[in-house]
């Protein structure tokens, strides 16, 4: 029983709620803490759409279309669901105790997956890290990879979200060659699990890159786990760079000259990073790198209102301009939350 907050050994129901009392066969406890709604109608992002994303609607066409393309239907639907998670009016339960009657009502979430909910994509996290620890990831030592792509590219990820998949795609490949490259075997693969995010630190700043957990060696089709004898992540970024440049040009998404000189490029803005191994043992860690490459893209606190009608956010220091806060009008700030959205 050790870890585990309290302990039962009773086969009958057990009284809840305020008319509980100690009976025999059980540990008391401290009582658990009693619900509180979230209220996110008192929070700046909500406010923000709810004030302003008419607005952004009926401007959408004239100032953001030519730079992003046009307004996707995932948009509104992930509003229209943001704004009633958590508010009774958008539904709700009636949680009753059957022995003294005592009662709350608990909101309905939203459970969007990738949209604006950070409440929702929090808990989706969570969970997604147990499954992964517990039932997905063998017990073999993993890493932590990171994908990214130069600021070149990014637009055209966002103007064209079914490149998303090409993106992830490659990833893998450029891992699954390189390692069945270093054991000169191409019957054998690696475990590995692909998050694609298209969030950045500097103020919601789009940028897709990929987060990936992935063994630390290869599986043959007999099961054996082949540990990699060494790691040289320059060449698996040089292979995945020339990998999505041959296929966005194949999918006729670059010109042969535009491709040939993000080629020739010395400093060429593709990044590949992988970070130590983790041993199996090391639940904790493992459950933590899960949640981050799940993380939500925006706090429902990160946003702060000004006098002046602006908001602002806190941000790491932009390397190039050492700026620590980013500050944009309500339009602008829609625009920019709305566009992290990974559906089409």
């Amino acid at each position: 029983m050790a870890g585990l907050p309290f302990a039962v050994r009773r086969s009958e129901p057990i009284p809840v709620g305020p008319c509980a009392a100690p009976q025999a066969g059980l540990l008391v406890c401290d009582p658990p803490t009693p619900y509180k709604p979230r209220h996110p109608e008192g929070t700046a992002v909500y406010q923000l759409f709810q004030d302003h994303f008419d607005s952004y609607i009926r401007a959408y066409e004239e100032r953001f279309e030519p730079r992003s393309g046009p307004l996707r239907p995932v948009v509104v639907r992930s509003v229209e669901e943001f704004m009633s998670c958590g508010r009774l009016q958008g539904g709700f339960a009636r949680i009753r105790c059957p022995q003294c009657r005592a009662e709350h009502l608990l909101a309905f979430s939203c459970r969007t997956r990738g949209g604006l909910c950070s409440s929702c994509q929090a808990k989706r996290s969570v969970l997604f890290a147990e499954n992964l620890t517990t039932r997905i990831l063998a017990p073999v030592p993993h890493r932590h990879w990171t994908f990214s792509i130069p600021r070149a590219l990014r637009g055209l990820f966002e103007r064209e979200r079914a490149l998303l998949g090409l993106l992830s795609r490659t990833g893998y490949d450029a891992i699954l060659r390189s390692f069945q490259a270093l054991f000169e075997r191409h019957d054998v693969r690696p475990g590995c699990v692909i998050s694609i995010q298209t969030h950045g630190a500097f103020g919601a700043n789009f940028n897709p890159h990929l987060h990936g957990i992935v063994s630390d060696g290869v599986f043959s089709p007999e099961g054996e786990f082949l540990p990699l004898p060494s790691l040289d992540t320059a060449a698996i970024g040089e292979l995945f760079r020339r990998l999505l440049l041959l296929r966005l040009h194949q999918a006729e998404r670059l010109s042969e000259r535009f491709r040939d000189q993000l080629l020739s490029w010395v400093h060429p803005g593709f990044s590949v990073f992988a970070g130590p191994p983790v041993e199996p043992t090391a639940v904790e860690s493992l459950e933590s790198q899960a949640r981050y490459i799940t993380r939500p893209a925006l706090a429902m606190d990160a946003l702060q209102k000004r006098d002046d009608g602006t908001l602002a956010m806190q941000t790491p220091p932009d390397p190039r301009t050492g700026a620590a806060m980013v500050v944009f009008d309500p339009l602008e700030w829609i625009h920019r939350i709305t566009t992290l959205m990974l559906r089409v």
